[in-house]
């Protein structure tokens, strides 16, 4: 145990201070962002508002990601990411105290709107801090202390969001939303001062590529849209279906979704230090990682035996832990190239794009056709983006453009 507890340490070792004191801010500020999951609740259940209602507050909040995401990186860009991260989470914090206080339709809607505008324009700034603030050896598992610190931000969020709804009610979720903002402000204002920090990894480009023009940046994006779009299918359709198909009480879904977050806690960083090799290319392993993802869906459709729900969430479990953390770092990898901001401000969107897009043509698909037809569409989706990475892979061995 002792041999496997120092192997699983080592893991995190050669990560800059600077990179974990990141991993603490987005701890903090994705904990924070607890109204998230009581959303619909609150607005159905306090507010009365319609399911119809609730459904264009949504996409109003999926809009306000798009832009806030753009909108970030074009900042980025121009004023730099620490300014950004200062302003996002600053405005975020006065933004959900204020949620609060307005109950129509329209004042909500536009309140949401701005309000992830306001918070994803973190997300681009973020980025390129983590990659100034890492080695360019340590990239990938920079990313992956991120993504741990998200992880088990949206692990504590809700938890202690219901606490809070229980005791103070949902008014102080909203405070307390707003105050966790501010607490993230504080520390990154006195732990990641640009006089301060040490930069691991300073990119100065001379004459920047833009985003747009960069063909297999696009291309790669374009596959990450339809990852996406099947990958939410298990945040949104695939409880549905542990529920209605299978039966399954929200404790024992809770359990599958819990095992989720406890593998990419446990596994995730020794699995990625063990992948990342010369010998493996990063658009190979997210290939590998979205086939992954891919089968876990035809599972679904094999058997009505429960067992096969688990070895489907061991899956795409899997193949998330190995696709994000690659195609990640294949997007800082290109941000090298010009515009930082917006290299991962586009990076973002097409995740926000895919939160719009993912949870409605599902609830759509199986309103329609059933859980079996969406499980092989959404396979059929996996296949697309399997193939426009395989054609990624073999355009850029052709130009000698290797990731």
């Amino acid at each position: 145990m002792k041999t496997i507890f120092r192997s699983y340490v080592n893991t995190f070792k050669g990560l800059s201070t600077m990179v974990w004191w990141l991993a603490l801010i987005t701890l903090i500020n994705r904990a924070g962002t607890m109204v998230i999951p009581f959303l619909s609740l609150y607005l159905t259940k306090n507010l009365h508002f319609t399911l119809s209602d609730v459904g264009w507050i949504m996409s109003a909040f999926g809009a306000g990601s798009v832009v806030g995401s753009w909108l970030g990186g074009k900042l980025t860009d121009k004023i730099g990411y620490y300014k950004v991260m200062v302003f996002s989470l600053v405005l975020s914090g006065f933004l959900f105290i204020s949620l609060q206080f307005l109950n129509t339709f329209l004042s909500i809607s536009i309140g949401v709107f701005i309000l992830m505008i306001a918070a994803d324009m973190f997300r681009p700034a973020m980025f390129v801090a983590l990659s100034a603030y890492s080695k360019p050896e340590n990239k990938v598992r920079s990313v992956t202390l991120i993504r741990l610190a998200i992880n088990l931000g949206f692990s504590a969020g809700p938890a202690i969001g219901g606490l809070i709804i229980v005791t103070l009610s949902y008014g102080g979720l909203f405070w307390v939303d707003g105050i966790t903002c501010f607490l993230a402000g504080i520390l990154l204002l006195n732990v990641l001062h640009p006089k301060k920090a040490r930069i691991a990894d300073e990119i100065l480009v001379t004459n920047p590529k833009s985003a747009y023009s960069d063909v297999n940046y696009i291309i790669f994006l374009f596959a990450m849209l339809l990852f996406g779009i099947a990958f939410l299918q298990y945040f949104s359709t695939v409880p549905l279906f542990y529920k209605e198909v299978h039966h399954l009480s929200e404790f024992e879904i809770g359990l599958l979704m819990g095992m989720n977050g406890f593998i990419i806690f446990a596994l995730e960083m020794p699995l990625v230090k063990s992948l990342e090799k010369p010998t493996y290319s990063k658009t190979g392993l997210v290939v590998f990682g979205a086939v992954l993802t891919g089968l876990s869906f035809i599972f679904l459709n094999i058997s009505e035996w429960a067992g096969v729900l688990v070895i489907g969430m061991l899956f795409m479990t899997i193949g998330e832990m190995i696709a994000f953390p690659f195609s990640n770092a294949f997007a800082l990898e290109r941000a090298k190239k010009g515009n930082q901001g917006e290299y991962m401000a586009l990076y973002s969107i097409a995740f926000s794009i895919a939160h719009i897009i993912a949870h409605n043509s599902g609830m759509h698909l199986i309103e329609k056709y059933g859980y079996q037809i969406t499980w092989y569409i959404t396979t059929v989706v996996m296949i697309v983006c399997v193939a426009i990475l395989y054609y990624l892979k073999w355009r850029m061995i052709q130009q000698k453009d290797k990731q």
